[in-house]
């Protein structure tokens, strides 16, 4: 009896004991909560009485020894009582006239009773109903727009030699996202799990190459295509010279489709035309190559990433790259010489780029045709001059604009009309946004514009772009033709470590009825888009598309 007895309190004890112990990745996860929530809420921290990094780096060694919740958790407590007492100012009444933007916020994590004790949960729940309620010291909202942007920040190199120096960064990185990032919630994986993935690789990493690498990792998953990741060399690196294929593509049907020259010697040498087919670059498919970068490229939707590996695609620290094209559907592979835009072909680049485009003008059949990538503010006099008595406007928007949409939309609408309005961090309440009261166009004009207005996208219209599309919009005469936009609108908050330079969108974008256009972008009413087959026949299809829309309406 006596046996069984010891049998099933050893079984107990182990049982206990299993459910009890917690892996480092658990450990490290919450730490970076805990760290990040007391950075912005407590009243020691955020108000920037204390060495917040330094605190980190003390106690993660303390964290690592921890093998229980109970020995975490005590750890994590005994921490928030040295910060000292925090005074109860709650409840916090909130703002008057304001409306909350919650599908970022979340604090759920704070009853992990996994992992967190009810004491320390009860500690933070209390911190969060007594909140700072200053001036942040580490982040602050730019002028007008509202986006975050940091200061007193270290932007300096981790010790790429010790793990808790790097798990610095990444924290800091992480929970500046988690608390002022506007479009967290639309990721493809939670942030959370992000998070979860990345710390072990953050570890691993031997140095500035293996971290940065991890930190592109860590900023691509946010999946925004506002987002670069500018790598800084390091110190100790030999400087290369990025050098370009001679003109601009376009992925169709995992093919690479030369769609502009931009060196027209260049690629005369090697016989490169509009509508030339690139199926491998170095050996590798085009198909391999998208493949390849999904976790280093940073963009909101398919149309937009397609775009961005191609730039990586068309640019090489190599001077010669092996390129294999089809040509009478044969298979070529020739070793071509890219160049520097800026060396002694610099010339012939710029004006491969800005071959002279028209910034207005009259196509057949009385219809108006803007380009408003080269269009400016100054020119908008003479294009309504021009054509305020055309049956229709397009506006080509497969570009990004000069800030004419004020006054083009003054030409276009009636009446005044709300076209956007936009969601801003509440710094009062880290990792809450609220609903700000949006952006007008027009203004009342009887003598507006009564065509029709049809506006051309793609992949390209980004950011202002998109905004000035929705701006058009309001004429309530407009058709949208072209394929899906770039989905990053509105402005961008940017932040320059010293190994590396990223951004992200700053502010919420929706329409007036609160419909999104982060990572969707601006829909057509039309889909339409240009094909290998149009490209190599010299034809814009979407342009050609809209004319026939215009003629017949349909």
């Amino acid at each position: 009896m006596q046996k069984i007895i010891l049998f099933f309190l050893v079984l107990f004890s182990q049982t206990i004991f299993c459910t009890t112990k917690i892996t480092e990745t658990e450990k490290l996860v919450a730490i970076c909560k805990v760290w990040g929530f007391l950075k912005y809420y407590h009243p020691e921290v955020a108000g920037g009485k204390t060495n917040w990094d330094n605190q980190l780096l003390e106690k993660l060694p303390k964290i690592e020894k921890a093998q229980t919740k109970d020995e975490f958790s005590l750890i994590l407590e005994n921490w928030i009582d040295d910060l000292g007492p925090v005074k109860e100012i709650a409840p916090i009444a909130p703002p008057k006239d304001v409306e909350y933007f919650d599908k970022n916020f979340d604090l759920t994590w704070i009853n992990n009773n996994k992992l967190f004790s009810k004491k320390l949960t009860k500690k933070l729940r209390f911190i969060e109903q007594n909140r700072f309620q200053g001036e942040q010291f580490y982040v602050y909202t730019g002028e007008g727009a509202g986006n975050i942007l940091l200061q007193n920040e270290s932007f300096e190199h981790p010790d790429f030699t010790n793990k808790n120096s790097k798990l610095r960064m990444v924290f800091m990185y992480w929970n500046l996202v988690e608390y002022f990032f506007p479009n967290k919630y639309l990721m493809d994986q939670k942030w959370d799990l992000t998070l979860e993935k990345i710390i072990p690789l953050a570890i691993q990493s031997q140095n500035y190459d293996d971290f940065y690498l991890v930190m592109r990792r860590l900023v691509s998953r946010i999946n925004d295509s506002h987002t670069e990741f500018y790598l800084y060399p390091s110190p100790s690196a030999v400087r290369k010279q990025r050098l370009f294929f001679p003109a601009k593509g376009r992925i169709i049907e995992e093919k690479l489709v030369v769609t502009e020259i931009l060196g027209d010697s260049l690629a005369q040498a090697d016989d490169i035309k509009i509508g030339t087919i690139i199926t491998k670059i170095n050996d590798k498919t085009i198909k391999e190559i998208i493949s390849e970068n999904r976790e280093l490229i940073c963009a909101s939707n398919e149309a937009s990433y397609f775009d961005k590996v191609v730039e990586k695609i068309l640019s090489s620290y190599s001077d010669t790259v092996k390129i294999e094209f089809l040509k009478d559907n044969k298979y070529i592979t020739k070793t071509m010489t890219w160049f520097d835009y800026h060396d002694s072909h610099r010339n012939e680049f710029k004006k491969g780029a800005r071959k002279k485009k028209e910034k207005f003008k009259l196509l057949d059949n009385n219809i108006g045709y803007v380009n408003m990538g080269i269009i400016k503010i100054t020119n908008i006099p003479d294009m309504v001059d021009a054509l305020k008595n055309t049956k229709a406007i397009v506006f080509d928007m497969r570009n990004y604009p000069n800030g004419t949409f004020e006054e083009i939309s003054k030409f276009l609408n009636p009446h005044e009309k709300k076209f956007a309005i936009y969601t801003i961090p509440d710094l009062s309440y880290p990792g809450r946004f609220k609903w700000t009261s949006g952006s007008d166009s027009g203004f009342e004009n009887k003598d507006n514009y009564k065509g029709r207005v049809i506006i051309l996208l793609n992949e390209k219209t980004q950011s202002q772009a998109e905004w000035t599309a929705m701006c058009f919009q309001t004429s309530g005469n407009t058709t949208i033709i072209g394929s899906q936009t770039a989905g990053a609108d509105g402005n961008i908050s940017i932040f320059d470590f010293k190994g590396f330079n990223t951004q992200f969108s700053g502010i919420g974008v929706f329409y007036p009825d609160k419909r999104e256009t982060q990572r969707i972008g601006i829909v057509p009413d039309i889909e339409v888009k240009p094909t290998i087959k149009g490209i190599q026949e010299g034809k814009d299809e979407v342009l050609d598309r809209a004319l026939l829309f215009i003629e017949t309406g349909k």
